[in-house]
C-alpha cells in the first residue's frame, strides 16, 4: 500500500503533466481557430496548476529562495548530466525525431542550472539578480539575461525569435 508521501509525489507529477498537456493543447486550438476551446483548454491547465502546486506544499517541496535554487541547480544538473544524455543517445541511435528536443533541453538545462548558480550567489549575499531583462528562446528553452545579441547558442534561432518574460 502506497504512503501519503508516494500519493502525493505521484500526483504532483500526474499533475504537473496534465498543466502542460493543457496548456500545449489550448496552443493548438488557439491556432486551429477555436478560441473558446482554447481557454477552456488553459483554464482547466491553471486549475491543473493549483493542484500541482499544492502536493509540492503538501510535501515540503517549496522552502527559502535559497533552498528553491539549490533544488533547481540539483535538478538541472541531474536532466544534463545523467538523464538527457542517454535519451538523446538512443533516440540519435533510432534516428527518432525526439532527438532534437532531447538535445536541445541537454543544452539548455546546463545554461539554467549556471543561471541558478549565480541567482544563488546573489540570494546567498540577500540580494535579487542584477538582471533587468531575461529572454527566452521559445524554440529550445535557452534562457538569456539581457536582451540577446547574437543566436541561440542552443538551437541557432535569431535574437529577434526571442521572447522577453514580463
Amino acid at each position: 500500500m502506497a504512503t501519503t508521501k508516494e500519493n502525493l509525489k505521484e500526483a504532483f507529477a500526474g499533475e504537473s503533466q496534465a498543466n502542460q498537456k493543457y496548456r500545449a493543447f489550448a496552443k493548438k486550438a488557439e491556432k486551429d481557430g477555436f478560441p473558446n476551446i482554447a481557454k477552456l483548454f488553459a483554464t482547466a491547465a491553471e486549475a491543473e496548476r493549483i493542484h500541482a502546486e499544492g502536493h509540492l506544499g503538501s510535501l515540503d517541496g517549496i522552502g527559502s529562495t535559497v533552498e528553491n535554487l539549490k533544488s533547481a541547480i540539483d535538478g538541472e544538473t541531474y536532466e544534463f548530466a545523467e538523464m538527457y544524455p542517454p535519451m538523446h543517445e538512443l533516440a540519435a541511435t533510432e534516428e527518432h525525431k525526439a532527438q532534437r528536443m532531447f538535445k536541445y533541453a541537454l543544452d539548455a538545462e546546463k545554461v539554467h542550472a549556471d543561471l541558478y548558480k549565480i541567482a544563488l550567489a546573489a540570494a546567498e549575499q540577500g540580494k535579487d539578480l542584477d538582471v533587468s531583462e531575461i529572454y527566452l528562446c521559445p524554440i529550445c528553452g535557452h534562457i538569456e539575461f539581457g536582451e540577446p545579441k547574437d543566436k541561440c547558442p542552443v538551437c541557432g534561432a535569431l535574437p529577434t525569435k526571442y521572447v522577453k518574460v514580463q
